[in-house]
């Protein structure tokens, strides 16, 4: 009896390069916080956006998003509008400040910020006499939010933008990377977005003073580096010269990657295009998609056709998917909050679910996850 096979929904593909690329790192013990490697990473990145911005390579995604914060000017008790259906990682470093979040519902197009809904939210937090300190838009699954528009409202209320691109590196508006189209942008390099350095993350900031700040507080706010004198409270937020190794290395098959995970979407596209009942998630006009995670919506679940009995079923073909993430007002640490909109965020989450979409999958992976998904559908 052959072995169930084990798929991933999101694995990293490395290769030889890879692994070099590391090892060269290991042998110049470049191995601590910045260095060359971090440098020639954060050129490479600019490079990639094609972008006149700063890019400032950290630790992880949640920490940029948290000096984005702080070089916003967010305080003790300011409002910070924020995607509803995103991962935790998106509200928390709201938290860590002391600020509220204010949660705001997805559009039915992209499923993420919902511009009407940031209009009322922005509305209540002005009736409050206070207005928004900072609006964070999402790109989850790598699928582009309507940035355009929410960028025309932050600018016309005059509140900074920050842009959590954590899971659309490759993705596009326009032509433009996302990622730059806020007063700040946010990447992750989590082992299993696009590409990986392990753990780590970048902001992305308009000017070199504004990255000069984060760089200064990423590094415990040492006024020297000769001696241990601090002028703020700082964070031991840098990235290490092994991950940025990494990066570097991963960054140069990113177009490689892309293109891989839009065949995918392709193949997925193929299967459900005449099933009925579900939709697949697709990149609205003008907007390129890295396809991070294919999102399938039922639309109307029927009993032998549900979200959670698709997962079950490829679970017991050995075929991980998983449920969206809990809308973020829903959830217990953050359901005192406000929140703005429909319930387009509950609903997805409700019925939705991620198929895999690594883009390291093989033909004979995608061949038999095609089989396990028609199986399922065709009974």
């Amino acid at each position: 009896m052959s072995k169930t096979p084990k798929i991933g929904l999101s694995l990293p593909l490395l290769n030889e390069t890879d692994t070099n690329a590391v090892a060269e790192a290991l042998q110049a013990n470049w191995i601590t916080a910045g260095g060359p490697f971090v440098q020639t990473f954060e050129q490479d990145l600019k490079a990639h956006l094609n972008t006149e911005a700063e890019v400032v390579a950290l630790n992880t995604g949640t920490a940029a998003l948290h000096l984005a914060l702080i070089l916003a000017g967010v305080k003790r008790g300011d409002f910070v509008i924020c995607q509803t259906m995103s991962y935790v990682a998106t509200a928390n470093p709201i938290a860590y400040l002391n600020a509220i979040p204010v949660f705001v519902d997805s559009e039915p197009e992209t499923y993420n910020l919902d511009p009407d809904a940031v209009l009322e939210a922005i509305q209540f937090c002005l009736s409050q006499h206070k207005k928004p300190a900072a609006i964070v838009a999402v790109h989850s699954y790598g699928i582009p939010c309507k940035i355009q528009e929410i960028a025309a409202i932050a600018q016309e209320y005059e509140i900074p933008l920050i842009e959590d691109a954590a899971e659309a590196l490759g993705s596009s508006v326009a032509g433009n990377a996302c990622g730059t189209f806020g007063d700040f942008g946010i990447l992750s390099f989590n082992g299993n977005k696009i590409i990986t350095t392990g753990g780590g993350g970048a902001l992305i900031c308009k000017n070199a003073e504004q990255a000069k700040l984060a760089r200064h507080l990423a590094s415990q706010a040492k006024m020297t580096q000769e001696a241990f004198e601090h002028d703020a409270v700082g964070y031991n937020y840098l990235m290490p010269g092994l991950n940025a190794a990494l990066g570097k290395s991963q960054l140069q098959s990113l177009d490689v990657k892309v293109s891989a995970k839009r065949n995918i979407h392709a193949v997925y596209s193929e299967i459900f295009k005449e099933q009925s009942g579900v939709a697949l998630l697709n990149e609205p006009p003008e907007c390129f998609s890295n396809y991070w995670l294919n999102f399938l919506r039922f639309s109307t679940p029927q009993e032998n056709a549900t979200p959670k009995g698709l997962l079950q079923h490829l679970q017991s073909a050995g075929i991980e998917s998983r449920q969206p993430w809990k809308p973020l007002h829903l959830q217990g640490i953050y359901k005192e909050q406000h929140y703005f909109g429909n319930p387009v965020a509950e609903s997805l989450w409700q019925n939705a679910l991620c198929l895999p979409s690594g883009a390291g999958l093989t033909k004979t992976e995608l061949n038999y996850i095609q089989e396990t998904l028609i199986a399922y559908f065709s009974r």
